[in-house]
């Protein structure tokens, strides 16, 4: 990291590493705030969307280039690549859930009034009935995550996307809240995530991509870097990858056939980009995922 960059971490203080497909977390807001001295410095996540459920207390919040107030009971939702920091009160309660992009955008697909919660950092007051609401899920959420047990990934996907649609109610509901647009390369990104979305499969250029958004292939190139760590390529790639876990775990296709569907004419090829970014074939990882389901 150069000198004078924003740090970006997996969670607060624990180096940067790629969010597990499935990852979601939940804890205490003391649990980080409170060995740190009540102050989070400015930083971000490249792969994490955030929700901040303040039970008691209030803070002074950066947000990129913003500075607001937070006061109980209330939401903050960071998306993921976010500059965001505090200045806790002492004592401050409540729970920071985190929330791989990729998990997030696969349990909010079929739902279409969800997926843009996190299109902006919102800072969202609670009543009281929200309030309960959302502190209940939270603790449930706690223990589903802090224990083994029969249906606890079918529980915790439930109280997730429970807890999603709460939070889109309450920034549906607010008439007082604050919103805080992203900065154009931050809108640039999530442009063209959206985009690869839609076109992964095809396995286009990055220069066609940068055309079908208007811009040079330099400028997505440097906003791609400076707000996901990412080239367009790796995050191309990486939502390729993503598909061909799905595929492979979730389909019957053969491997030939899972190529195929992501754009691959050449079987052998991708068993090859499969195995470079995943460290182990297709066969192989289509095998021990079905044994630890068994």
């Amino acid at each position: 990291m150069a000198s004078g960059a924003v740090p970006s971490f997996y969670l607060y203080g624990e180096p940067p590493r790629k969010a597990d497909a499935n990852f979601v977390h939940i804890e205490a807001l003391v649990d980080r705030s409170r060995p740190s001295e009540w102050t989070i410095q400015p930083h971000s996540h490249r792969d994490l969307h955030q929700i901040f459920i303040l039970e008691t207390g209030f803070s002074a919040i950066s947000i990129e280039d913003e500075t607001h107030r937070i006061a109980a009971p209330a939401l903050l939702l960071v998306p993921a690549t976010v500059v965001h920091g505090f200045a806790w009160e002492e004592d401050s309660r409540g729970w920071v859930a985190s929330v791989a992009r990729s998990y997030f955008d696969r349990l909010v697909q079929p739902h279409g009034e969800l997926r843009a919660l996190f299109a902006r950092s919102r800072i969202v007051p609670l009543d009281s009935e929200l309030r309960a609401v959302v502190i209940a899920l939270a603790g449930e959420l706690r223990r589903e995550l802090g224990w083994s047990a029969i249906g606890d990934r079918a529980a915790t996907e439930a109280l997730t996307l429970q807890l999603l649609v709460q939070c889109t109610r309450s920034v549906a509901a607010d008439r007082t809240g604050i919103s805080v647009a992203p900065s154009r390369a931050a809108e640039l990104v999530a442009r063209y995530r959206e985009l690869v979305e839609r076109r992964f499969a095809f396995r286009e250029p990055v220069a066609a991509h940068a055309a079908a958004l208007h811009v040079s292939e330099s400028a997505l190139r440097d906003a791609c870097a400076r707000v996901a760590g990412k080239s367009p390529a790796r995050i191309q790639d990486d939502r390729s990858l993503l598909e061909a876990k799905r595929l492979l775990i979730y389909s019957h296709l053969s491997i030939a056939e899972v190529g195929y569907a992501l754009g691959f004419a050449d079987p052998a090829y991708f068993s090859r980009f499969f195995r470079r970014n995943e460290g182990d074939t297709p066969s192989g990882f289509r095998t021990r995922s079905h044994e630890r389901q068994a």
